[in-house]
């Protein structure tokens, strides 16, 4: 059997949940590895074991991620776009009922800073700060390493202990606000589990259910801040 065939099999056996997989090059063949999809969301999208993507690496040369879109055309999403990006594989995309495929490989695609959809790790709230300081200001921060699932890191939200090593420092008491300073908050939670950009008055932000906005820095929105902070460089 072609790989194609094991990645379809694949797909149709895990359907209506996302399949995900690895083509990989073992002495000069190509192979289907399939992998577990770790997301709560699993019919919407995927996270590949970081145990099955490490055996994949032993196993031989990892060449493409596969995975399936059981419900839609075989079209790159916009996440699948931005994770190809980082990713830096090609990417081929089957749907099981229709067995159509499609392909995409990196091409500089840029997700627009407004309008996106909330994927974990992907398109999320501190994926928003990042693209924003390295296309408005051009600076790189530093992209934390994410638990694997959004509940973990409700668990243990980790922005406040990151911030310092990422260069923000916490703004006193009698600092106004400055365009580009973070606002760490709680959203229905006790810790620090969501940041936004402050903006002339407004916030810049991408909330889990919600595509990614700007809209004012409103009373709710004040109430949910706990932390106020500015990039070190721009004091």
């Amino acid at each position: 059997m072609s790989w194609k065939q094991d990645a379809l099999s694949h797909a149709k056996d895990q359907d209506p949940k996302e399949s995900c997989g690895l083509l990989i090059d073992i002495k000069g063949k190509e192979k289907y590895y399939p992998c577990k999809n770790l997301s709560n969301w699993a019919n919407q999208c995927f996270i590949i074991d970081p145990d099955d993507y490490a055996k994949a690496e032993d196993t031989g040369d990892i060449l493409a991620v596969i995975h399936s879109h059981p419900t839609t055309p075989p079209v790159a999403s916009q996440a699948d776009m931005i994770s190809c990006e980082q990713g830096g594989k090609i990417w081929h995309i089957v749907n099981p009922k229709t067995e159509q495929w499609g392909f995409y490989k990196p091409s500089g695609y840029k997700p627009p800073l407004i309008g996106r959809h909330w994927v974990w790790g992907v398109t999320d709230c501190w994926a928003l700060v990042r693209d924003w300081y390295k296309q408005e200001k051009s600076i790189i921060l530093k992209d934390w390493d994410r638990p694997i699932t959004p509940e973990e890191f409700i668990e243990d939200p980790m922005f406040e202990r990151c911030a310092e090593a990422t260069g923000f420092r916490q703004l006193s008491k009698d600092e106004k606000l400055q365009n580009g300073d973070l606002l760490f908050m709680s959203i229905m939670t006790k810790g620090l589990n969501h940041v936004a950009i402050f903006l002339d008055g407004d916030v810049l932000h991408h909330l889990a259910d919600r595509i990614s906005c700007r809209e004012p820095y409103n009373e709710w929105l004040l109430k949910c801040t706990g932390m106020r902070l500015r990039y070190a460089q721009e004091s």
